[in-house]
């Protein structure tokens, strides 16, 4: 069956951007119909982050994540197997000359987990002859796992490092020089996690971002990805944003906070984009019973 999906996804990416993007927006609409769980999980996310939005306002959002992540999922075909000159059109790269001024020096992008993260991280390592390492967590469809490293890594400068090989491996890519593309807005549980809010709710956050841009005396620099819907204009942007000053700072409790007030300003911006998939909220202080 995996196969079968990724030949469909193969097929599809031939497909001009804005009419593939019809077919994401429908799958997703499938989904929020037909798969209970994650629709459950999105519509409890948005309803913690969003408590002001009533119960017609907050499925509208869902729908609207579902049919956006139904579009990244699809659109993956033209990360893995497009033509550099093809990708260079449909994602638009913004603020490069930020990373250039650090050439040399290592850097650590903090990416969040918006549904472009993907068409991002691929865009950036057709520019950035230095190289990317990034973390991944193992696919229960190994199948799968397998394309998506081998579609990530097609052009030779992005490394992938299983979450279960720890960060040795990464940190050494990054010392030899590769920039690290690091996501830790997930819930990883309560190791070397801390709890601060994240739109209000307390939120197992890891301090790994503070923790390695120590270690490596890295500069953090934002990398956000957001599709950009203008009929046949659509595309996806691609934003490397202001290097972080003064971080890490007072210590990982705050740096944590930072990290979590950063994304929340971000989401705000496109909310629908957002990951909210995830059990975001899985974790809990002790004594505190579950949310999903």
């Amino acid at each position: 069956m995996t196969r079968l999906i990724l030949a469909l996804m193969w097929l599809l990416h031939w497909l001009p951007l804005p009419v593939l993007a019809v077919f994401g927006r429908v799958l997703g609409l499938v989904l929020y119909v037909l798969v209970r769980e994650r629709r459950q999980v999105t519509l409890t996310n948005l309803g913690l982050c969003f408590p002001q939005l009533s119960p017609a306002e907050k499925s509208t959002l869902a729908r609207r994540h579902l049919m956006a992540f139904g579009r990244s999922f699809l659109e993956l075909g033209l990360w893995w197997w497009a033509s550099p000159a093809r990708m260079r059109r449909l994602v638009r790269l913004e603020g490069a000359e930020k990373l250039a001024a650090y050439k040399g020096r290592p850097v650590i992008l903090l990416v969040p987990h918006f549904v472009g993260i993907d068409a991002g991280g691929m865009r950036l390592a057709l520019e950035l002859e230095r190289g990317l390492v990034a973390i991944y967590t193992h696919q229960k469809n190994r199948v799968f796992e397998a394309a998506m490293n081998k579609g990530r890594c097609r052009f030779g400068n992005f490394e992938m490092v299983s979450r279960q090989e720890g960060t040795r491996r990464a940190l050494k890519a990054v010392k030899a020089g590769r920039v690290f593309h690091y996501s830790p807005d997930m819930d990883y549980g309560p190791k070397e996690s801390v709890f601060v809010p994240f739109f209000g709710v307390s939120t197992a956050t890891i301090t790994g971002l503070s923790r390695l841009a120590r270690l490596t005396g890295a500069t953090v620099i934002p990398l956000v990805t957001r599709m950009e819907n203008r009929g046949w204009q659509t595309r996806y942007v691609a934003t490397v944003g202001e290097p972080w000053a003064d971080f890490p700072g007072a210590g990982e409790l705050a740096d944590a906070r930072r990290l979590n007030t950063f994304i929340e300003a971000e989401v705000l911006r496109s909310p629908e984009q957002y990951y909210w998939l995830h059990k975001r909220f899985k974790t809990r202080p002790p004594g505190e019973k579950g949310l999903y």
